[in-house]
């Protein structure tokens, strides 16, 4: 799947979902419902207002043609009036725009935290498949399509549409019937031949976007990666790939505005016939005296009022069907359940001792990938638990089935007794606490990323997390302190000082159930021993589940379990282990041959 515009390509677009769609976004306009019948009064009074004038300047035209005695008096006052109009006109259009400003941003803010929020709810199996560069920029523009839907309805579809049939209705009542069936005949050919052409022009649009959003996903990807490209040499290649997918792009936009000029000529050239024919017959009225001077002024100014905004309406047509398309991207994401979801009943976790349970847990990602198999262990309230094994095993996978990121195939997985499929995620991962393997820091303060387990944390209670982690004199070293940003994903820190930071985040959030995924994998022996004293203090007040690369540092754990191709094939204390001469005791000897073979340990 090339970029996120996969929920366009899985699920086709239609005029049935855009119907559902302009539903969907009815309930945010409730907030402000008062306001929006208020824009849509004032709406009504300028178009009012816009009318009006056309037929106020009829009388102006018509005095101005008869005896000369009052056109000192008479036209002067309908001027007057006449200008009135035009004032009332632009104010009233003004004030709906005024009122209609806090309805529009309003929608913004709340699909946009709605989106964000639904985001964080998905599964991280949708996060793990996702791409970051693509999907953003399809959030963009499917939040900017919402208030250009908004802008199109309020303040150019209604008011053409009122504007239209006012004209239509006092052309229909006060003149023969061929103005009407004329200017509703150009106006069907018009909206019929702009539906086609758009429609045929839809698929060079999608292409556009659908590259663009490619585009902006490997921009950001490599440079995201920019280290990685750095060490193959791989700038140029990057370079082309891109030039590739923006080709491919320009190719999509050039026939895009190719016949978007096919499509502005085919309107001119409608509404040109329409006009002609309308001032031919309005003017051979007025030779044969069945209209007056005024008459054929008001049907051609009519005609300017009518036609300009109709000439726009083509453009703004192909806007609002680009702007459904985008909405309909940004809906169906919101459309997407989440995997994992509070059972109805989920009551929250009642803990009186953190004690953690696996029973009989199956699990795979894809059926024909099984990755766990009967797994069963437990970890008492206060004990340390490691799990350890080669890379494949399935020693990551328990800590997020722990965290409950997914559910398990078979089996269950319990706290204090609690299945935690019965409780509220919020309060399960509340007394949790991990340092990942793979650490990634947000684009902040080094204080930022420490109180981020715990915003209300004062400076004393982070400094405290800090020393513990053995990073607080790091920190006081650098020129900012606490305040040096270690920017985006951490990469302006090592891969020891990015694990000591996260180790300080996990100890200030003062978990009951502590998980290390290879935590101390980046540090030196000088740090790790260190870091290494202070989780064992800190493994006599948790539960601590360990899942561990170097065996030295887990050999005072209460229980070791050794894991191969997803299943626990030893288990013991780090001493029976070793007697048991299986694969831990083999292991042991590998990481003593290394050690011996690299006594100095440059990490």
């Amino acid at each position: 799947m090339q970029v996120s515009s996969y929920l366009r390509t899985q699920h086709p677009h239609s005029t049935q979902r855009d119907h559902q769609n302009l539903r969907d976004m009815l309930p945010y306009l409730w907030d402000y419902r008062g306001r929006v019948v208020f824009a849509l009064l004032t709406l009504v009074f300028a178009k009012l207002a816009n009318v009006g004038a056309p037929l106020l300047l009829k009388d102006i035209v018509d005095s101005l043609d008869k005896s000369q005695q009052n056109i000192l008096i008479l036209p002067v006052l309908l001027l007057c009036i006449y200008g009135l109009l035009r004032l009332a006109s632009a104010f009233f259009n003004e004030l709906r725009d005024s009122l209609f400003a806090r309805v529009r941003y309003h929608t913004m803010r709340q699909v946009s935290c709605k989106t964000l929020h639904h985001l964080h709810k998905l599964s991280l199996r949708f996060h793990l498949d996702r791409q970051t560069g693509a999907i953003s920029r399809d959030l963009e523009r499917g939040t900017r399509s919402v208030s250009s839907i908004l802008n199109y309805l309020v303040f150019n579809i209604i008011p053409t549409l009122a504007e239209f049939l006012l004209i239509a209705l006092i052309l229909l009542s006060q003149y023969d019937i061929k103005f009407t069936l004329i200017t509703f005949v150009t106006v069907a050919i018009y909206i019929a031949f702009t539906l086609a052409i758009t429609e045929w022009r839809m698929e060079f649009r999608h292409t556009m976007n659908a590259k663009e959003s490619e585009a902006n996903y490997q921009a950001i990807d490599s440079l995201v990666n920019y280290e990685t490209v750095k060490y193959f040499g791989n700038e140029a290649f990057e370079v082309q790939r891109y030039s590739n997918t923006l080709h491919a792009w320009e190719e999509a936009a050039v026939k895009s505005q190719t016949s978007m000029s096919v499509l502005n000529f085919g309107q001119s050239a409608i509404i040109a016939v329409g006009s002609t024919l309308i001032l031919f017959y309005a003017s051979q009225s007025v030779v044969t005296g069945h209209m007056s001077l005024g008459d054929l002024v008001l049907v051609n100014t009519f005609l300017l009022q009518l036609f300009i905004p109709l000439n726009f309406l083509g453009i703004l047509y192909r806007a609002i069907k680009y702007a459904l398309v985008d909405m309909d991207m940004l809906f169906r994401l919101l459309e997407q359940t989440p995997e994992i979801q509070d059972a109805p009943d989920a009551k929250p976790l009642q803990l009186t001792q953190a004690q953690v349970q696996f029973k009989n847990v199956h699990f795979h990602y894809q059926p024909d990938r099984p990755i766990l198999h009967n797994i069963n262990f437990n970890i008492p309230q206060g004990h340390k638990v490691a799990v350890v094994g080669a890379s494949g095993a399935g020693k990551s996978t328990l800590a997020r089935l722990l965290f409950r990121f997914y559910d398990v195939t078979q089996g269950s997985i319990h706290i204090n007794g609690q299945d935690i499929r019965t409780l509220t995620t919020a309060s399960l991962r509340t007394i949790m606490g991990i340092v990942p393997q793979d650490t990634v820091l947000f684009n902040d303060t080094i204080y930022y990323n420490i109180a981020y387990a715990d915003p209300n944390a004062d400076e004393t209670a982070i400094h405290t997390a800090a020393k513990i982690a053995n990073v607080h004199d790091f920190i006081q070293q650098l020129p900012q302190g606490y305040q040096t940003l270690v920017g985006e994903r951490g990469l302006k820190l090592s891969g020891g000082e990015k694990q000591r930071i996260a180790i300080a985040r996990a100890i200030l959030k003062r978990p009951h159930i502590l998980i290390f995924d290879e935590a101390t994998a980046s540090l030196d022996s000088k740090s790790e021993q260190a870091i290494q004293n202070a989780l064992n203090e800190l493994a006599h007040q948790h539960t601590t589940l360990v899942i561990a690369h170097r065996l030295s540092t887990i050999i005072d754990a209460d229980e070791i379990l050794v894991m191969e191709q997803g299943h626990i094939v030893e288990r013991g204390t780090h001493t029976q282990l070793l007697t048991q001469q299986g694969a831990y005791a083999h292991l042991w000897q590998l990481q003593q041959q290394e050690r011996t073979n690299s006594p100095t340990e440059n990490r």
